[in-house]
């Protein structure tokens, strides 16, 4: 895919009229990262340059449409396999054991996700990842949308990524999530104890056909897995955490308890604050009606 999108380059480049250096100038790069692109050759393109060659060339979107299979040429096979899959898939159901899945995720969340592990190499591939990242939600909002079911352990909620501020925006961001008809978030409570996909994340995917895939990831690693017999097992696992799971009602209660309390604006008083001063207020209200002379319940009469 690198090849193919360094042909088209060159090819909409000549017809353009344009060197090299011209193009870079265009692009803001210099003319041996244009000859690098062209040949495929060195750090693959940042979808930055993508945009700014699709501007430049007039490819009316072209080069920004190859740019995610490029990218995914970095990824190993089972994993872009399971890119694709997940591109094209009618139901996602995930379930995430330490961070909020990558489709719900916003931008600065996201951003402090990637920036750590082992898979981590420099900041160009960050912004490589992040951008590929943000691409793969835009789906979430197509007409093609998936119908999305995620399970978070409470430890997603509880674990600080990026600091409160980022922790309370995404939190909010799961709240909106799940106010959308063809998404579902549920939480795992720490109470519900050892299960079967316990210390990993799993998705299953359901294809237009009706057939299924399944993948689990660890924190470095990830298998795929294809074979029904397989694929069946890991989906009663996951039938099982959603029935385990708190009821949707109930775990966004939970989503917004830890945004407000856990990660609140320290300005903002806290809810068993909010909630002590409006017991006080009905109280002083009271006193004031008894010191009045008056009643809070007057009893009627017995008429004798």
């Amino acid at each position: 895919m690198a090849a193919l999108f360094g042909c088209r380059v060159r090819r909409l480049r000549t017809a353009a009229g344009l060197t090299q250096e011209q193009l870079g100038a265009k692009t803001h790069v210099v003319s041996t990262r244009i000859t690098q692109v062209e040949r495929a050759s060195g750090a693959r393109p940042t979808l930055e340059l993508a945009r700014a060659l699709d501007a430049a060339l007039g490819a009316d979107g072209l080069l920004v449409d190859l740019w995610p299979h490029v990218y995914r040429e970095s990824f190993p096979d089972w994993s872009r396999t399971f890119m694709a899959y997940s591109a094209r898939a009618d139901a996602i159901r995930e379930y995430t054991a330490h961070v909020v899945p990558g489709l719900l995720q916003t931008e600065e969340y996201a951003r402090a996700v990637l920036s750590v592990g082992l898979s981590h190499r420099d900041e160009q591939h960050l912004e490589e990842r992040l951008a590929a990242r943000l691409e793969r939600q835009k789906r979430l909002a197509s007409p093609d949308r998936p119908e999305l079911l995620v399970i978070l352990d409470e430890t997603v909620l509880r674990k600080r990524i990026g600091g409160d501020d980022v922790m309370r925006r995404q939190l909010a961001r799961l709240l909106k999530a799940a106010a959308e008809p063809h998404i579902t978030v549920q939480v795992l409570p720490f109470d519900e104890g050892a299960h079967d996909v316990l210390g990993g994340s799993l998705t299953v995917l359901t294809l237009a056909d009706g057939s299924e895939v399944a993948y689990t990831e660890g924190a470095d690693h990830g298998q795929l897995f294809e074979d029904r017999p397989d694929v069946r097992r890991f989906a009663v696992a996951y039938d099982r955490l959603r029935a385990a799971a708190l009821p949707p009602r109930r775990s966004l209660t939970m989503i917004r308890s830890a945004m407000e309390e856990d990660y609140r604006d320290p300005e903002l008083p806290s809810r068993s604050a909010r909630r002590r001063l409006a017991k006080e207020q009905l109280q002083q209200s009271g006193g004031r009606q008894l010191r009045r002379g008056g009643r809070r319940n007057p009893r009627r009469g017995s008429g004798t």
